[in-house]
């Protein structure tokens, strides 16, 4: 069957948050579908869709339902045909898909630090006790209260911008943001350092872009497969299988990172309490073809060693 492509007169709809960083990854997507089909722009539509997430700054994630907040819509739109493709940023998407979905595509992945963000000074080990460091990423508040207690964290919703103004107006001593949002955003001047994964593990699939569809667009999956990045497929299948045995029944930080050495895998994971007092960490590696079971196995490894109560813990 020959393969519809989109056309001007019926663009190919991109879903999308509306934040600069989110309009960002839509047009590196639509950007990458153009050269892989010699498509002019207006074959394509990129259409802006509000999430709960967006709407509601005023409280932790935790506290209005987690990670689904910014994909809801987004997959109901999906789900209702109002748009063809949703691009995402994989750290924020859930383990489970809607019925009727599929995520089987993901760009090359960018830089998967972190950033230390302040004008102050220029790395966490050099705030004085008592400073304030702003962040809304339940992993990083119990990263940095497990590597200094003596610190505070004051909740710091926001895209990108609102998170940098926040920190222009004195809310925080510093902050943290991932390296890829600034690096797409071309945000070269914000004074930053990168923190090595082997001193701060990132979030998992930090980094990625992931695009979704509907399993039975035929014509959309063999257009998605042509821009599709094996080696990153490889890696978020080995980091989304350990998540989704660890959130199986509560909410944790958890950090996990998966790099290749030829056709073999390494996975690197850390489970923490929320107030950083405890921290279980580990390492699992196999062939490729192998990703999801290493995910699964790292995560009973950890699951055992930090005992039957640790997820039942809240703060």
């Amino acid at each position: 069957m020959k393969q519809q492509l989109p056309s001007p007169a019926s663009p190919l709809r991109i879903g999308t948050r509306g934040s600069p960083l989110a309009l960002a990854q839509a047009r590196e997507t639509r950007g990458r579908l153009m050269q892989a089909f010699d498509l002019p722009e207006t074959a394509f539509e990129i259409v802006v869709i509000t999430t709960t997430g967006d709407r509601v700054q005023d409280r932790p994630l935790k506290a209005i339902g987690g990670k689904g907040l910014f994909t809801k819509e987004i997959e109901e739109d999906l789900l209702s045909k109002a748009i063809d493709i949703a691009v995402h940023s994989m750290k924020d998407m859930p383990v489970q898909q809607p019925e009727g979905l599929v995520l089987d595509c993901f760009l090359p992945r960018e830089d998967v630090r972190d950033a230390f963000i302040s004008s102050r000074v220029a790395r966490l080990t050099e705030l004085m006790p008592g400073a304030v460091v702003g962040t809304s990423s339940l992993r990083r508040r119990a990263q940095i209260l497990h590597r200094r207690p003596d610190l505070q964290v004051a909740e710091f919703r926001g895209n990108v911008q609102t998170r940098l103004k926040k920190l222009e107006q004195g809310v925080a001593d510093c902050t943290f943001l991932a390296m890829a949002g600034l690096n797409r955003l071309g945000y070269d001047d914000v004074p930053r350092t990168a923190i090595s994964p082997e001193d701060m593990l990132p979030a998992v699939a930090q980094g990625a872009i992931g695009i979704e569809r509907r399993a039975d667009d035929v014509g959309v999956a063999a257009m998605l497969e042509a821009i599709h990045d094996g080696e990153t497929g490889y890696r978020l299948t080995a980091e989304r299988a350990f998540l989704a045995t660890l959130e199986g029944s509560c909410e944790t930080p958890i950090a996990g990172l998966a790099v290749l050495h030829e056709d073999h895998l390494h996975l690197r994971g850390e489970i923490l309490r929320p107030d950083g007092s405890e921290a279980h960490a580990g390492e699992e590696h196999g062939p490729l073809e192998d990703a999801a079971a290493i995910g699964r196995a790292l995560a009973e490894r950890l699951r055992a060693l930090a005992g039957p109560d640790f997820f039942d813990w809240s703060a």
